[in-house]
C-alpha cells in the first residue's frame, strides 16, 4: 500500500467522467488499498481515483468516528436521494486551502460493485451521504465548487492558487 499524490484542480482529467469498471480484479483491490491509505493520510472522509489520477469508477469513504470501516465502491450511483436537504463545509486536496458549505440530499440509496464483484444497494446517511455524493461528483468529472455560482467558484479557485504560491 502507498500514499497517492493529488493532481491539481487544473488537471483535465478532474473535469471528465471517469471509465467503468468491469470486473474487480487484484490490481482494482490495490487502488482501492492506496486510495484508503491516501485517504486516512489526508485526513478525510472520502476519495475518488480521480483525485490521484486515475481515471477508474473507483471510491472510497469511511466517515466512521474511529476509522478503519472504509466502503469500497465501483461505479457507485444513487438510486434514490432523500428530499430533505443537508448542508456540509466540502473541501478537497485537489483545491487545497478552501472550502465551501454545499446543499446535499441528507440521505441516499447507492447502487455498486463491491470488494468481492457483487452488485450492492447500500443507504448512506448525513456525512456517509455526503461524502458519497462527493465522491460520485468526482467520477463524474465534477468537483464541489461547481455547485457554486460561477463568481464563487471563480474567487475559491484563484484563492487556492494564491495560497499553493506561499
Amino acid at each position: 500500500m502507498a500514499s497517492r499524490a493529488f493532481i491539481p484542480y487544473d488537471d483535465r482529467r478532474l473535469h471528465r467522467p471517469a471509465e467503468p469498471v468491469e470486473t474487480i480484479t487484484e490490481t482494482v483491490r490495490m487502488i482501492w488499498d492506496d486510495m484508503i491509505e491516501t485517504m486516512d493520510a489526508m485526513p478525510g472522509v472520502g476519495l475518488a481515483a480521480p483525485q490521484i489520477g486515475i481515471m477508474m469508477r473507483l471510491a472510497v469513504v469511511d466517515a466512521s468516528d474511529k476509522r478503519g470501516q472504509a466502503v469500497r465502491m465501483a461505479n457507485p450511483e444513487v438510486l434514490h436521494a432523500s428530499v430533505q436537504m443537508r448542508k456540509h463545509e466540502e473541501a478537497s486536496p485537489n483545491l487545497p486551502g478552501i472550502s465551501a458549505p454545499i446543499e446535499r440530499p441528507r440521505a441516499v440509496t447507492v447502487r455498486f460493485l463491491n470488494e468481492d464483484g457483487e452488485m450492492e444497494d447500500r443507504d448512506f446517511v448525513g456525512l456517509w451521504a455526503t461524502s458519497v455524493q462527493h465522491q460520485i461528483d468526482h467520477l463524474n468529472g465534477k468537483m464541489y465548487v461547481d455547485h457554486l455560482s460561477p463568481l464563487r467558484r471563480k474567487m475559491l479557485v484563484q484563492k487556492s492558487k494564491k495560497l499553493a504560491k506561499g
